[in-house]
């Protein structure tokens, strides 16, 4: 059966290079830049690239970028924007719980829910940070941002993604956030690149730091720092507090 995030990526590239969350792509890269080292023979892997637009900019930078996406279409927009950029970066098809990679990196990213925290189990989102931290070399990184779960015991999940859409962007509504699995069910609607309109029964995993922590240090990752992600403006003297909506995690093998 197809899910949720299959359908919604499965025709809405160009829309979704108009959300209002991906405008800070550029200080996002400024911040994996010094995460790098501004070491420019890193090897990158983007997991859940989308339309590429993390991919793009490191590439722009003089990074070699590999970037995965389930989404056909995503990869699509992707190569077309790097084609256009004259950029050589390897997309590829893949399945983010199916990783194919073994030690061939030295950095890997999975920004703005990059595959994880979408899936429908606990034990694919696993696979995802498991297949992340099998492609990574010995003292390599890991930066990606999730679902903050403690945002959602303090705040309507529903009203801040009302207040933080843009005129044409999705519609969300009857959110329910279950506390026993931390998971957020809603009915997103919008209108894919056709102008076709689409109603998602969306389910999305929240994590609490202690969940992510755990999790990381059973796949190796002998440090862990997690921190608010601001959009565009991601740093480590962010304290992750309650109002954050996704938070920042660096792990380092």
């Amino acid at each position: 059966m197809e899910q949720w995030y299959e359908r919604l990526f499965s025709n809405y590239s160009r829309k979704y290079d108009n959300e209002t969350f991906t405008r800070g792509t550029e200080g996002e890269c400024d911040f994996i830049e010094k995460e790098a080292g501004f070491n420019k023979s890193l090897r990158i892997l983007d997991v859940g690239c989308g339309t590429g637009r993390h991919s793009i900019e490191l590439a722009k930078r003089g990074y070699k970028v590999t970037g995965i996406d389930l989404s056909e279409s995503m990869l699509a927009r992707a190569r077309e924007k790097a084609q256009m950029n004259h950029l050589n970066i390897d997309f590829r098809r893949q399945d983010a719980r199916l990783l194919t990679f073994s030690r061939e990196f030295d950095l890997a990213i999975m920004l703005c829910e990059g595959g994880f925290p979408l899936m429908e189990t606990d034990e694919m989102n696993f696979e995802i940070l498991k297949g992340a931290a099998t492609a990574l070399r010995e003292g390599g990184k890991f930066i990606f941002t999730t679902l903050n779960g403690l945002f959602p015991l303090f705040h309507s999940v529903k009203d801040f993604l009302a207040a933080s859409s843009g005129a044409d962007a999705a519609s969300y509504g009857e959110n329910t956030f279950d506390l026993m699995t931390f998971r957020d069910h809603s009915k997103t609607t919008l209108t894919d690149d056709d102008g076709n309109r689409m109603e998602l029964d969306c389910n999305e995993r929240y994590y609490v730091p202690s969940e992510i922590t755990w999790q990381l240090k059973s796949l190796g990752f002998k440090t862990v720092s997690i921190h608010g992600a601001k959009l565009g403006a991601f740093s480590r003297q962010d304290t992750l507090k309650t109002d954050d909506f996704e938070m920042l995690v660096i792990a380092e093998k």
